[in-house]
Parts: C-alpha cells; structure tokens; sequence
C-alpha cells in the first residue's frame, strides 16, 4: 500500500522499538520520513536504512523541537504527520511510596511536556496546509489502572490522552487530527531487558493479556499508519487502543 505517497512525516523516538518499527512502515507506504532521536548512532542508522532525514532532538527541549520541525519543513516543503512518540520508563519511577520528585519531574518531562512542545510547534505547519495528522504515543495504562505502578509514566500518559482529546477536538474543523494511540505491552528491546531479568513480573503482566503474547511493535506501527493515513479520515480525539484485549478483559482464557 502507498496510502502516505509523499508525505512528510515526522517520527521522535525513531530510533529504535515501536518508533524504528513506524519509520520502517511509513516509508514502505510511500512517506518521506524524518527521523528524531537524542540518540545520534541509533538515529542517523535508522534515517539511512529507510531513505531518510536525521534530526538529533531532546524533545523536551523547545529550541530542539523548534528546530525539528522547521528542518522538515525546509527540507520537504511541508509537515503531514506527526508521531509524537519518545517517552522513558525509568527504574525509579515505581510505586507512589518509592518515587522521587526527581523521578517524577524527570518522566513528566520526557513523556508529557514534550507532547505539548511538538503539538504546540506542530500544529501551525498544519494549519497553514489546512490538514495533517498527529498521533501522539498514549498507553493501555491511561485508561485503566495497575498494582504494579509506576506512578509518573501512568500520569504521564493519562495526560497526553486528555490532551490529545482536547487537541483533536480544537483543531477538527482546520482539518487537523490528533489522536491517542494506547499501545497494550510491546515485546521491544527494553521491555525484553525488564523481563528477562524478572520473569515472574513478565509472566504477572502477561497472564492479562487475551491474546495470550506482547505485541510487536510492527503491529503498532500498522495502527499508526492507519491513523496517519486517509482510511482514518473521520477519526480524530480518539483513544486508539492497540492492546490484545487487556482493556476488555476479566477473566482471560486459560
């Protein structure tokens, strides 16, 4: 399929997981992909595996993202997409109990704030267009809640929910679409390096799972090309759950 022939999408976090996987999509359906990482290696590797521009960018810094996005829009001509994906799950964001200020402050900043920067520098390119798509990384954990917290990330999401929400139904009417993609537990490099190394903690999360398996993050990418794509025309302040079932389930089969 090429249902983003060129189009100019712009990808943080894209240098590896659920980002990496989207840049790879995007540009097998005809997009032309700018790629956004604070990690230079991981991110000028993705860029040129799939045609690509590099833009090394912290996303919680608004000169950064100023900058990523006029870089797009210079190169290109113009800003379609937006997947606002980039966000940490440090180890000492954990339970309320246990979680510093430091820590906290620290996820807000990476998961929420950033969101805001690149919807905030964003939504004028778009506007200008009269149209574009903006996707922004949510999670299963914004709509229902956990004994195995970790308390920031579990707000931070919560919060780029309602802000997209908020975001979709401001700019509807400017052709503009924003919406939430909640993602149920990914089988990426991190969430294999937390497991692998407390399996019961896996096997706690997975037996919630319907499906019975995390997801690929290939399959998160397909979902993200749907919302960016004209198939999802009538769907903007939407919460796009892409879960397995997890947010449906009671009882799980055995």
């Amino acid at each position: 399929m090429q249902r983003l022939q060129d189009r100019v999408a712009v990808i943080t976090g894209a240098g590896s997981g659920i980002g990496l996987a989207t840049a790879r999509r995007f540009a097998q359906e005809g997009a032309k992909v700018v790629v956004a990482d604070l990690d230079e290696e991981a991110g000028a590797k993705a860029a040129a595996e799939v045609g690509g521009l590099f833009v090394k960018a912290d996303v919680a810094n608004e000169d950064d993202v100023t900058r990523m996005y006029r870089t797009a829009f210079e190169e290109f001509g113009s800003v379609d997409i937006a997947f606002n994906n980039a966000g940490i799950s440090p180890p000492d964001d954990d339970s309320i109990l246990e979680t510093g200020l430091d820590a906290w402050r620290r996820v807000q900043e990476v998961n929420l704030t950033s969101v805001y920067l690149c919807c905030k520098h964003v939504i004028p390119y778009m506007q200008r267009q009269g149209k574009g798509s903006i996707i922004n990384t949510a999670s299963f954990v914004a709509v229902m809640g956990s004994a195995t917290s970790q308390i920031s990330y579990t707000a931070s999401k919560g919060g780029v929910l309602a802000m997209s929400r908020e975001l979709g139904v401001q700019f509807a009417r400017e052709g503009i679409r924003v919406n939430a993609l909640c993602p149920g537990p990914v089988d990426t490099p991190l969430l294999r390096e937390l497991f692998a190394k407390d399996p019961e903690r896996a096997q706690r999360r997975l037996v919630h799972v319907p499906i019975g398996r995390f997801a690929r993050a290939e399959e998160i990418a397909a979902a993200v090309a749907f919302l960016a794509s004209d198939d999802a025309s009538f769907i903007t302040a939407s919460e796009f759950l892409v879960d397995g079932g997890i947010s449906g389930a009671y009882v799980t089969p055995l």
